[in-house]
């Protein structure tokens, strides 16, 4: 019989990516999902509501494992106060939800995955090379992170295996961080932001899934795994390369951190800031990025 995998969030951008492998691989998948979907002969969807604390408890009770990539886009609104609770509460409550069926039911999943980022480093830059052992950092990201941990290890506690996937910047078609920048580009208006040497940890959302399956199969994988890519790639190179691929080179100048804050508020951090991390851990599994140029990922994702 067909291992079955609970995914939250699977009808995002990683999610979908991340379904498609898995259908692909031999799983049987279940979405988590907040309307009434009809299941098809591939996905079994179910039905929950985070806000009002509710789940179809069968949909946790059927599953082998659950990968967890449900949580409010952290880039989408300006952070006000109100924002910011939602941001958090989307992946913790989300978690204390699915925890809670396993608890009551004694339920024993073969393994809990879940996304993280590698925010938990914190939104400043700096030349030290981040590494899993890294201490989280105490702003807005690093904190939302180590809340959003936090309520994995709860599920840690009830003797499942539990793996922290810590994310950097996702590159795929049409959609996650490429989506915005990609419309200013084309019309050659993208230019470099801040000083421009910001770090940008990446990852092709091709490499992400295989390291999200890399977690289902490989029952040596516990505790957090940074997700990205370690060239150093900076803001200034990101942007250079991206132009390079759309066919020109940048001729605008870059845009001062004062106007992004202006226009971003908080949030700008995220745009202004970075840090280089370590993807050793994952590689020392014999863990193997297929995408490890960014001109090369870049053309992936758009010339195809």
């Amino acid at each position: 019989m067909k291992k079955n995998i609970l995914i939250s969030g699977g009808s995002g951008f990683i999610g979908k990516h991340l379904t498609n492998l898995l259908i692909e691989k031999g799983f049987s998948v279940s979405i988590l999902s907040r309307s009434d979907r009809k299941s098809t002969t591939d996905i079994s969807y179910f039905k929950w509501d985070v806000l009002n604390l509710t789940i179809d408890e069968a949909a946790v009770l059927n599953a082998d494992y659950v990968i967890h990539l449900a949580g409010e886009n952290i880039a989408e609104k300006r952070w006000t106060a109100k924002r910011k609770a939602a941001i958090v509460d989307s992946r913790v409550q989300s978690i204390q939800l699915i925890y809670s069926v396993l608890k009551k039911s004694n339920k024993k999943l073969d393994a809990f995955v879940s996304a993280s980022a590698v925010g938990i480093y914190g939104a400043v830059n700096g030349e030290e090379i981040c590494t899993e052992e890294t201490p989280p950092a105490h702003d807005f990201l690093g904190s939302t992170c180590q809340k959003w941990e936090g309520a994995i290890d709860f599920i840690e506690n009830l003797h499942i295996r539990t793996v922290k996937i810590r994310t950097g910047l996702v590159l795929g078609k049409n959609d996650g961080f490429l989506k915005k920048l990609v419309p200013l580009f084309k019309y050659r208006l993208g230019s470099v932001l801040g000083s421009g040497k910001q770090y940008m940890p990446w990852i092709h959302v091709n490499d992400l899934c295989n390291v999200y399956l890399e977690a289902i199969v490989n029952k040596e994988m516990n505790g957090p795994y940074n997700a990205a890519i370690n060239d150093n790639t900076n803001n200034a190179i990101f942007s250079k390369a991206l132009a390079r691929v759309l066919g020109y080179a940048i001729w605008l100048p870059n845009v001062p951190a004062f106007v992004l804050k202006l226009a971003m508020g908080e949030m700008s951090k995220i745009v202004l800031n970075g840090r280089r991390v370590s993807s050793e851990k994952l590689e020392k599994l014999g863990f193997q990025f297929q995408f490890t140029n960014l001109e090369q990922a870049l053309r992936d994702c758009l010339m195809k």
